[in-house]
C-alpha cells in the first residue's frame, strides 16, 4: 500500500478507535481485511502475558514471532514454552541471527561487551526484519507509561521505512491495567519479575532495578540506549535514555 494512503489510514483509525479499549483494538486489528497480514512479535518478557492472553482468546492461529537472540535468560525460554502451550498458541515462530553473519561478527559471542548496538542490530533488528517479510504489518505491547519516545505512542503507527502498520493496542494502559488483567485471568508472571526484573531482555545487558528507579532502567545500564532498535519512527532507531 502507498504511504500517503496508509498514512490516511492508520489516522483514521486512530480518530475511530482513540476511545476504545485494548481488546477492541486487537480484535478489528486481527479480524479486519483492511489490516493485511499481522503478526504479533513478543519478547516473552515481564508483560508479554497479557497481549499473548489476548492473542489466544481473539485468534491463536495468529503468527507469534519469538526472537531469541541466544543470549537470554533461561528463565525466559523455559516461560516462553510454558506459555505458549498453556495459551494454546498454534503459530510460533522462533527467530535467530542468520549463522553466518554470527560466526563472522560475533563468533565468542562477546560483541555486547563492544558494541551493543551493533549486536542488537545482529541477533534483533536484522533477524526481525527477515521475519517479517510478507507481513503488512506487526503488533506490539509497548505502553506510553514506557516513556520516551513511546509517551506519545497511538493504538496505530506507520513504519515509513517499510511500509508497514504498527499496532499497539496497549498504548493507554497504565501499570495498574497491567497487573489488573493478569490477576483477573490468573496469568503466570515471568519468574525474574519477583527477582527485581521489571523489564527483561538479554541476560548480558539487563540488571534488576532499584526501588524508586524506571521500569527501563535495568537495560543497557550506564548506556545512552534503552531501545534494541527494532522500533523504527521515520525510518531512524529510536534512542531513549535510561533513568539511572
Amino acid at each position: 500500500m502507498p504511504q500517503n494512503d496508509l498514512g490516511r489510514r492508520v489516522a483514521s483509525l486512530n480518530d475511530w478507535y482513540r476511545l476504545n479499549a485494548a481488546h477492541t483494538v486487537l480484535q478489528h486489528a486481527l479480524n479486519t481485511p483492511d489490516s493485511g497480514q499481522l503478526a504479533l512479535v513478543s519478547s516473552f518478557g515481564a508483560e508479554s502475558v497479557v497481549l499473548l492472553h489476548m492473542v489466544s482468546v481473539i485468534r491463536r492461529s495468529t503468527p507469534v514471532i519469538f526472537l531469541d537472540t541466544e543470549l537470554l535468560f533461561t528463565e525466559t525460554l523455559v516461560y516462553q514454552q510454558e506459555l505458549a502451550e498453556r495459551l494454546g498458541l498454534t503459530d510460533i515462530r522462533i527467530i535467530r541471527a542468520d549463522t553466518l553473519e554470527a560466526t563472522n561478527e560475533d563468533p565468542d559471542k562477546t560483541l555486547h561487551l563492544r558494541d551493543t548496538d551493533a549486536c542488537c542490530a545482529l541477533r534483533k533488528t536484522r533477524p526481525l526484519e527477515r521475519a517479517l517479510q510478507g507481513f503488512d504489518g506487526w503488533i506490539t505491547g509497548r505502553k506510553r507509561y514506557q516513556g520516551g519516545a513511546r509517551a506519545e505512542m497511538d493504538f496505530f503507527e506507520t513504519e515509513d521505512a517499510t511500509g508497514r502498520m504498527k499496532v499497539n493496542p496497549l498504548a493507554h494502559w497504565t501499570p495498574d491495567d497491567v497487573r489488573t488483567y493478569m490477576e483477573e485471568n490468573r496469568l503466570p508472571r515471568h519468574p525474574l519479575v519477583a527477582r527485581g526484573y521489571p523489564s527483561i531482555g538479554c541476560m548480558p545487558c539487563t540488571s534488576p532495578v532499584k526501588p524508586g528507579e524506571d521500569s527501563r532502567a535495568g537495560r543497557w545500564r550506564g548506556e545512552e540506549k534503552s531501545e534494541c532498535g527494532i522500533h523504527i519512527v521515520n525510518g531512524k532507531i529510536v534512542r531513549q535514555g535510561v533513568t539511572a
